[in-house]
C-alpha cells in the first residue's frame, strides 16, 4: 500500500491543478463576462445621462418657450386694449391721456418716451414715464443730433436692443440710459408722425423679438388714431369755416333778394303809374284818329287818312304793350284776380286755333293737336291759360317757315298736366333760352328785324303758369325746331284759387 502512495500523490496533485486551472478559467470567463456587461451598463448609464440632459435641456426650451408665448400673448393681450382705447376717439389729446395709461398698466416697461411732431414739424415729448423733464429733453436733443439715427428711423427701421448692431445699440442706449429697449417708428399713411421708445433697466429681463414685433404694431396703430384725429379735426374746421362761409353768403343773397323785391316793386309800382298814365293820352289819340278817319269832322286827303290809321294802328300796339305791362306787374305784385274755375282744356285751344288760323293759313302752317283722354276737366282761368297758348303759338307762327307745323300735346303725369307746343321753325340757340323769358328780350336773327314785338309776351306766358302754380321752359334746336313745356296742376286748393 506503502509502495502505492507516491504514485497516488502526484496523481491527486495534477487533478487539483487541474481543477484550480479549470476554476481560474472559468473565474477568467465569469469576470470577463462581468467585465462585459459592466461595460454595456456603462454605456446605458451613459446613454440614460444623454437622454436625461436631453429632457432637460428639452424642458428648458420648452419653458423659455412657454415663457416668451405667455409673454407674447400678454403683449397681444395688452396691444388689443391699448390699440382699442385709442381708436374710440377723434380727439388727440385724450389719444395721449388714453395711450399714458395703458402703456403703464399694460406693458411691462419701465421707460417710455413718446414724441410727435405737431403741426410745425417740431418733436415734442407727449409721454413720459421714469424720465424727469430734464433727461426727457436730453434724449430727444441726443437724438435729434444723431442725424444717422434719425434717417434710418424716419425711413421706417425699428430698433431694439435684440437685433441692433453693437455700435447703433451703444449710441441709442447713451441716449436714453437703458440697456434693454424698442425704438420704433410712428407712421401712418400720411408720412412719418414720430417715434415710440419703450426700455428696461439693466438688470431687468431683456427685450425679446416679440417686444420689437409688439411695440411696432403698436407705434403704427398710434399712427393712424392720430392721422385719424388730425383729418377730423381739418374736416371738422372746414366745416365750421364753411358753415360760416355759407351763412354769410346766405346773409348776403338774403339781402340781395330783398333788394331785388324791392327793386321789382319798384318797378312793377312805376310801369303800374306809367302805364295807367299813358292810357289816357293814348285813349284820346286813338279816338281823336277814329273820329277823322270816318269823316264826321270833315273830308280828309287820303294821304292823311293813310297816316291816320298808321297812328290807330300804332295806337292799338301801344294799349296792348300797356295792357301786357299792366297784367305783368299785376301778377308780380299778386294783385292779380285768377278766375280758377273747372274748365274743358280741349275748348280753350280751339278758341286759339280760331283765333290764329288767317295767320297759319297765309304760311300753308299745319296744325295738330292731342290731348290725352284723361284730361276731362282742369281748373283753371281760361282767359288766361289761353293768353299763354296765343303767346306761344303766335311765337310759333312766326318763326316758323311756310309748309310747316304746329302741334299742341296735353298729357297727365301725376296729377299734373304737361302741355307742350311744338314747332318745325328756326329754333332757338342754346344762349339765348336761357333769356327767353325777360321782360323786353328779343333774339337777333332776320325775323325779328323785320317783324315788331315788344319781348313781353313770353314773360307774360310765364307769370301765367306760374301764378296756376306751375312751370315752364324751353327745348330747341338750331333749324330743327322748337317745343314749349308748361305745367298745370289738375286741381287747385282754395289758397291756389285766389292767387
Amino acid at each position: 500500500m506503502q509502495q502505492y502512495i507516491p504514485l497516488i500523490f502526484p496523481t491527486i496533485c495534477a487533478l487539483i491543478i487541474c481543477a484550480l486551472v479549470i476554476s481560474v478559467i472559468v473565474k477568467n470567463e465569469q469576470i470577463n463576462q462581468i467585465k462585459g456587461s459592466l461595460v454595456k451598463l456603462k454605456k446605458s448609464f451613459n446613454e440614460l445621462d444623454e437622454q436625461a440632459k436631453l429632457i432637460v435641456k428639452t424642458d428648458l426650451e420648452l419653458n423659455k418657450a412657454q415663457e416668451e408665448s405667455d409673454k407674447r400673448l400678454k403683449g397681444l393681450e395688452a396691444l388689443h386694449k391699448t390699440a382699442r382705447l385709442i381708436s374710440t376717439t377723434l380727439d388727440e389729446q385724450e389719444i395721449f391721456n388714453r395711450l399714458d395709461q395703458s402703456l403703464q398698466a399694460n406693458f411691462d416697461f419701465d421707460k417710455i418716451l413718446l414724441f410727435i411732431y405737431d403741426k410745425n414739424k417740431i418733436l415734442k415729448t407727449k409721454i413720459r414715464v421714469s424720465y424727469s423733464q430734464e433727461g426727457g429733453e436730453y434724449a430727444l436733443s441726443s437724438l435729434e443730433k444723431n442725424t444717422a439715427l434719425m434717417k434710418a428711423i424716419q425711413e421706417g427701421t425699428v430698433f431694439s436692443s435684440v437685433n441692433t448692431p453693437q455700435q447703433r445699440k451703444n449710441s441709442i442706449t447713451q441716449c436714453f440710459s437703458t440697456e434693454h429697449f424698442v425704438l420704433s417708428p410712428i407712421l401712418a399713411q400720411n408720412g412719418f408722425f414720430g417715434i415710440l421708445f419703450v426700455g428696461n433697466q439693466s438688470n431687468a429681463s431683456p427685450v425679446t423679438e416679440g417686444d420689437e414685433e409688439i411695440i411696432s404694431i403698436l407705434a403704427n396703430q398710434i399712427g393712424q388714431s392720430l392721422e385719424n384725429a388730425r383729418l377730423f379735426e381739418e374736416v371738422f374746421l372746414s366745416s365750421q369755416a364753411l358753415e360760416t362761409k355759407v351763412q354769410d353768403r346766405t346773409k348776403q343773397l338774403e339781402e340781395a333778394l330783398e333788394e331785388v323785391r324791392n327793386i321789382s316793386q319798384k318797378k312793377s309800382e312805376f310801369i303800374s303809374a306809367v302805364s295807367h298814365e299813358l292810357r289816357t293820352p293814348l285813349t284820346s289819340i286813338k279816338g281823336y284818329a277814329s273820329i277823322l278817319i270816318t269823316g264826321k269832322l270833315g273830308e280828309i286827303p287820303q294821304a292823311v287818312k293813310e297816316r291816320l290809321e298808321k297812328v290807330n294802328t300804332h295806337s292799338d300796339n301801344l294799349v296792348k304793350l300797356i295792357n301786357d305791362l299792366l297784367d305783368i306787374a299785376r301778377i308780380e305784385s299778386g294783385r292779380a284776380e285768377m278766375n280758377m274755375v273747372e274748365s274743358d282744356l280741349n275748348h280753350v285751344i280751339e278758341n286759339v286755333h280760331d283765333l290764329l288760323t288767317p295767320q297759319m293759313k297765309e304760311k300753308n302752317i299745319r296744325w295738330k293737336t292731342q290731348v290725352s283722354p284723361e284730361i276731362s276737366s282742369i281748373i283753371l282761368d281760361a282767359s288766361q291759360v289761353e293768353r299763354v297758348f296765343i303767346n306761344l303759338v303766335g311765337n310759333a307762327i312766326k318763326f316758323t317757315p311756310e309748309n310747316g307745323e304746329i302741334s299742341i300735346n296735353a298729357v297727365l303725369m301725376d296729377s299734373t298736366v304737361t302741355v307742350e307746343v311744338s314747332d318745325t321753325g328756326i329754333g332757338i340757340a342754346p344762349k339765348d333760352i336761357t333769356r327767353l323769358f325777360d321782360e323786353f328780350y328779343r333774339v337777333e336773327n332776320d325775323i325779328n328785324q323785320n317783324v315788331k314785338g315788344t319781348g313781353l309776351g313770353l314773360a307774360l306766358a310765364k307769370k301765367i303758369v306760374e301764378a296756376h302754380q306751375g312751370k315752364i321752359w324751353i327745348t330747341s334746336q338750331i333749324n330743327q325746331g322748337t317745343t314749349f313745356h308748361f305745367t298745370l296742376p289738375l286741381t287747385q286748393t282754395r289758397e291756389e284759387k285766389s292767387v
